[in-house]
């Protein structure tokens, strides 16, 4: 028999072209907290190295990675690995894996002005409501100066869908 319940969120990992542009763009625009600033990593005998290949396969060289983390202790790892590629999409939603994330910020509008002015991008013109009219909550598609998408939430998931947002 086994135990079902909810399991806690960790981290997630980002790759990006610049990790020390990246590290700057998430401490300074969305406050997330420097854990282990960028360190290099490079495919060889030790611990970490091993690891890193029991994950990557061979031949993967080298790559750097910073550790941060949100305001409510989720973690996010920023990799930049030397044979780094940006997808001219990176929206591709109908394909299989992970295509955006989301965070929390009950100032939507100031929060996309702020990753506009860090050199991201918004992918919908404005906020857009839940419930027009009745409750406050909305959210925006946005990218960061990187090509990552990433939504703006003005309040928690579960008031957004408890109600049955749709």
């Amino acid at each position: 028999m086994s135990n079902t319940y909810p399991r806690t969120f960790s981290h997630i990992g980002i790759s990006v072209p610049d990790l020390e542009k990246a590290v700057a763009f998430y401490t300074e625009v969305l406050g997330w907290y420097l854990i282990m600033p960028p360190t290099s990593i490079t495919e060889d005998d030790s611990p970490i190295g091993e690891m890193c290949t029991d994950v990557f396969g061979k031949g993967w060289q080298h790559f750097k990675i910073a550790h941060l983390s949100t305001g409510d202790r989720i973690g996010v790892e920023i990799f930049q690995f030397d044979q780094q590629q940006n997808p001219e999409n990176n929206f591709e939603y109908w394909k299989t894996g992970i295509f955006h994330f989301c965070v929390q910020d009950p100032d939507v509008e100031g929060l996309a002005e702020r990753i506009e002015a860090a050199g991201g991008k918004r992918r919908m013109p404005a906020p857009r409501y839940y419930y027009p009219g009745e409750k406050p909550y909305r959210m925006i598609y946005m990218e960061d100066p990187f090509g990552n998408i990433l939504e703006i939430y003005s309040h928690s998931y579960e008031l957004i869908y408890s109600a049955g947002a749709y």
